[in-house]
Parts: structure tokens; sequence; C-alpha cells
């Protein structure tokens, strides 16, 4: 299977498995949203994007993903009342979970004093996590891989990649993740809250699979989204073999076959 923007696999939906209900915060500068293809294509999640002037619904988890301009969406998740109705949900027992900028969002301070994303300054963040972020003009990026370790789950092998301006301090030795560089990640709330600067991390099968049973899906299968990826890829590759003159299109393509 191939991503897409709505694209869902019928043959998927199979009303017979056990369900847990992901919303996303469609931020105004979002990005990195190809994280979520993964759980857009999982048999046991229901995946919901919520956009602007929408009430965020019941769920077993909310992600927010990351952002162009961590303290400008941060003002729109005030201005569009999610932060409120985070704080309901955690009060009922939902989980919550930050991806980069989101990660920046759950903890108490993101500052920003050359002004890399906007007008320079600071914001109050969500405070859920023990962490402040301060923005560089030196971005992180890389490839990465370690283990995740979130609670009652085990460790778990994980691979991703990071991309963002920020640092953040008040790490804890204890974090849920150990990748190649160093400690990532943090847990707050006794349990319910979890941030993380890697993306992709729901394209580790293994990973993936804690993840979704920390927020309650206790049968969670374990989906290989990149043998998935491939597969796609490789039905795209044989049916444009097959039904088109190649030889026309790249006069060259027996020679280069040799």
């Amino acid at each position: 299977m191939l991503e897409a923007e709505d694209a869902i696999n019928i043959s998927q939906l199979n009303n017979d498995e056990p369900q847990l209900k992901v919303v996303v915060p469609v931020l105004q500068r979002i990005s990195n949203h190809t994280d979520f293809d993964p759980l857009r294509m999982h048999p046991n999640v229901d995946l919901v994007f919520v956009g602007k002037n929408q009430p965020l619904p019941p769920a077993d988890l909310i992600i927010l993903p990351g952002s162009k301009s961590v303290r400008s969406d941060l003002a729109f998740v005030h201005e569009q009342g999610w932060d409120k109705q985070i704080e309901r949900h955690l009060r009922f027992g939902g989980k919550l979970m930050g991806i980069c900028g989101g990660y920046q969002m759950l903890g108490e301070l993101v500052a920003d004093p050359l002004g890399l994303e906007g007008p320079a300054g600071e914001s109050v963040g969500l405070g859920y996590l023990p962490l402040e972020t301060e923005l560089k003009d030196n971005k992180q990026l890389k490839r990465t891989k370690g283990t995740l370790t979130l609670p009652e789950q085990g460790t778990v092998d994980v691979f991703g990649y990071e991309i963002h301006a920020g640092i953040t301090k008040g790490v804890a030795k204890d974090a849920p993740l150990s990748l190649s560089e160093g400690k990532d990640g943090a847990i707050g709330m006794d349990g319910q809250v979890f941030g993380s600067y890697l993306h992709g991390i729901f394209e580790s099968p293994n990973a993936c699979r804690s993840i979704l049973r920390w927020a309650g899906l206790r049968e969670a299968q374990g989906v290989d989204f990149a043998q998935m990826r491939e597969d796609g890829i490789n039905r795209v590759a044989d049916a444009i073999e097959e039904h088109l003159d190649l030889q026309k299109l790249w006069p060259d393509l027996k020679e280069f076959q040799k």
C-alpha cells in the first residue's frame, strides 16, 4: 500500500477487531504529518484528524504533531480551546503524546530568543512534562535508532529520525528512549503523558505495538509498515511495466539494463 492523503484500504476494515480511538489536532503549521500513516493503515486504530473550529472528540489517545512554528501553534491550541479539552481528556484517564514540536509544547517553556520561527520571545508550555526548550540556529537532522521503554510495556527496538531546532533541557537519565546519540523523550503525569523528538516512531512495528498497548489497546497487532510501503511500490512498478511501452518513454532503457 502506498501512502495517500485520504485513502483507506477497505480490506483493512474489520468491525470485529478491537479499536483504539486516536485523535490528532491539525495545527496551522503542522509538519511531518506522514508520521501518522502507519496508524491510518493500522487495522486496530480509528485515526481522526481534527481541524480548526472543531472540538476534540472522545479518544483513547491524543497526539500533538510536529510544527514548523511551535510557539505560534501553541497559541493556536489555546485559541481553539484544545488545551482545556486535553486537560479534561487526561482527567478522564486518556493518554497524551507529543512528537517533536508537540513534545516541546508538553513542557513548561518554549523559548525562541533568536526569532527563528517568528517574533522572538518565549511561551509557557502546557506543563505536563518537566522540560524547557530553547530554539537554536543549529538544526538537528539525523536518522537514529535505539530502544523504547514505556510503563508496563518492556523494552523494544525503535528507529526513526530527528529534525528540529530545539534543545530540550530536563531529560532524565531514565527517559523512555535510549538512542544512538543519548536519551530522548519523557514520561509524565504518572504515565499518562509521553513525548519524544523521534519522527517515524510508528514505523517501528514493535514500538508501534508498545505505544498502542500503553494507550489502552491490549491486543494490538504488529504491522510492518515498511513492507506495506515496499509492496505498494512494487505493485505500481509492475503495473507500469505491464501497461506502458517504456522503450518509447526511455529509448536508452535496454542499454541501462545491461
